[in-house]
């Protein structure tokens, strides 16, 4: 409103008002397809901790933006901004809210804002609301050209998204994904350079990424006056390495770190802490650019169970979806990333479904939606959630390390069965206690990791965790850093310590992405593959009449069995220990029809290999 006013001695009398004309929003970002674009609006003055009314729980703005042809067309949340710089400003007040878009068409854009206030209008549709004028009902347009990114960039190749395969695809490029990067550590967050982030247990200290300043870039981004440095540095260093995910838990107060939080306060689940926020939003801004695939873990298995830092004690009440609906809103526009419901999930099925089913109703992206849960209770848990039904699209596995390759090819096939093909990943490796090991030689230690006379290392984890996973139809893995081993998944702060195992990623990576393996079109047929190794590591991927894939954990000899196929093929071995182009063996060719050898090795005839038939 606008007032019109009269000095009196008594002061100043209102003697009339008229309606405020609507100041236009501002439109920010560089204007390209799946590049970030901003829309900033003045509204509601607020502070983060009022209660009446609640800037985070009783608005709720929403941006329809949509293409001048009609699609797409997208519903985005909005959220509250403080002052619109919090970030860097620490701002706990202002009248600033905002909605991103990555608009994934060049041409004009369209926009209408949806402004309402009501008690609980953030999380109850049917909340009695009136409209916040002038805001409510703004109008205006823009002008999308095509982007300019190459290479890493996620904004080259467009949004992953989940097309009823085993693996998403980028809508840009065309390209399908494969993700192999840290799982650990799971307090990623838990860093002293974010806001109003502090340590609740003695024994897991805040993160300073200390290790990693030194892979910080002049150029790139920081807050508050350099700060930031060590975490961005980490971020460098995994693309660096290779490899293309982080992972992380936004919230795990009342769990093994209880660092983690996107309140304002450890305990207040209706208000969130915008400079916080907007700083993890550089990091995550930063990732996507650098092509770091993001995995959301939404929250802990301790919280699911009725304590007190529980959203709702599982259930789909006002705290957990307006938590579902703060982080959309900040970051649903990344274009890389998966929404898990939880590590080590143990909500019931109905719990699950709601949760899944509202991220995808207020998701405008439709971001890939997957579960994790206890390695013994995968059965019971997953086999209630796949189906045509279902809006989940994949499973995050725990499993032994040994075991990475058997339960990956049992969901990729029984979610393939019941109709909606998951995307299934190896996220977590036991036994809990070690995981993936670090390097031989980091910190005084041997790099093995083993209970009880069991013991494996780190090339164990490259054969059958990393190529057993692959090898099965799986879409990737993340490692786990256990809970004994140096820079363990609660205090790991560098990310070095698994220097040689992301070789090993970033081996396996480009071999599927260089040598024009169409790993989205091919099938686990291990039945096929006959090897004299002593090893039981021996996989066959394939698709047949146009290529067979034999991995051989221990080299030998092998033989495949192409009775049903009667194509003939060139014959060539990769080495999965040091990359570099194929090489010959003593076999060249063979013909289908029979069953055929393979023949040696080009040479170290006792390690892996990677033997490739193609047409």
């Amino acid at each position: 409103m606008s007032f019109t006013f009269v000095a009196t001695t008594l002061g100043m009398l209102i003697i009339g008002y008229t309606p405020a004309r609507a100041e236009q929003p501002s439109i920010d970002g560089e204007l390209k397809t799946w590049h970030k674009v901003t829309l900033t609006t003045d509204g509601p003055q607020a502070t983060e901790t009022d209660s009446s009314p609640n800037p985070f729980t009783d608005y709720r703005m929403t941006v329809n933006f949509q293409h001048e042809s009609g699609t797409p067309r997208y519903q985005v949340p909005g959220y509250f901004a403080a002052d619109g710089n919090a970030g860097q400003t620490s701002a706990k007040s202002g009248n600033q809210w905002r909605a991103h878009l990555s608009p994934d068409k060049p041409g004009k854009w369209t926009y209408r804002i949806s402004f309402v206030q009501g008690n609980q209008a953030a999380v109850d549709d049917s909340a009695m609301v009136e409209a916040v004028t002038p805001v409510d009902g703004i109008t205006g347009s823009f002008n999308i050209a095509p982007s300019d990114k190459t290479g890493r960039d996620f904004r080259g190749r467009g949004r992953l998204a989940y097309v009823g395969k085993h693996y998403l695809q980028f809508a840009g490029s065309g390209d399908y994904f494969l993700k192999a990067g840290p799982d650990a550590p799971e307090t990623f967050l838990a860093y002293q350079d974010f806001d109003d982030t502090t340590a609740n247990k003695k024994n897991v200290p805040l993160k300073t990424w200390k290790a990693h300043v030194q892979d910080w870039n002049e150029g790139d981004p920081t807050w508050k006056n350099g700060k930031g440095k060590g975490m961005i540095g980490a971020v460098n260093y995994i693309a660096d390495k290779g490899c293309n995910v982080i992972s992380f838990l936004p919230y795990n107060a009342g769990g093994d770190g209880d660092n983690v939080w996107p309140f304002g306060d450890r305990d207040d689940q209706r208000h969130y802490d915008c400079s916080k926020l907007d700083q993890w939003q550089i990091v995550f801004d930063h990732a996507q650019s650098k092509g770091v695939y993001l995995h959301f873990k939404m929250q802990e298995t301790e919280m699911d169970d009725n304590v007190p830092t529980s959203l709702n004690k599982g259930d789909l009440g006002p705290e957990r979806k307006l938590y579902c609906r703060e982080l959309v809103a900040r970051f649903g526009h990344e274009l890389a990333l998966n929404w898990n419901l939880g590590e080590e999930n143990t909500q019931t099925p109905k719990q699950q479904r709601d949760m899944a089913q509202y991220l995808k109703d207020i998701d405008p992206y439709d971001h890939h939606i997957v579960i994790h849960t206890f390695p013994n209770q995968q059965d019971k848990v997953y086999s209630q959630l796949i189906g045509d039904q279902s809006v989940l699209t994949g499973a995050s596995l725990q499993n032994g390390w040994n075991q990475a390759h058997a339960r990956t090819l049992q969901w990729v096939s029984e979610s393939a069965k019941a109709g909606r093909p998951w995307v299934c990943a190896n996220d977590e490796q036991g036994p809990a206690s070690f995981g993936v090991p670090a390097d031989p030689g980091y910190e005084g230690k041997d790099g093995k990791g083993g209970e009880k006379g069991k013991q494996y290392d780190l090339h164990d984890i490259r054969k059958q965790t990393l190529w057993g996973t692959l090898m099965a139809g799986g879409a990737g893995v993340e490692y786990y850093f256990g809970y004994k081993l140096p820079q363990n998944d609660l205090v790991c702060e560098d990310f070095r310590s698994r220097d040689q195992s992301w070789d090993y990623c970033r081996i396996a990576l480009e071999f599927f992405n260089e040598n024009d393996v169409p790993f989205w079109e091919m099938k686990n047929m291990d039945r096929l593959l006959e090897n004299d190794s002593d090893s039981k590591v021996a996989y066959c991927f394939a698709k047949p009449g146009t290529i067979y894939l034999a991995y051989l954990g221990n080299g030998g000899q092998a033989k495949l069995d192409l009775t049903k196929d009667n194509q003939a093929y060139q014959v060539s071995w990769f080495n999965p220990r040091t990359g570099g182009k194929r090489q010959e063996g003593s076999v060249t060719q063979v013909k289908g029809g029979t069953v055929v050898s393979l023949g040696k090795s080009p040479e170290n005839d006792g390690q892996d290999w990677l033997v490739v038939l193609r047409k």
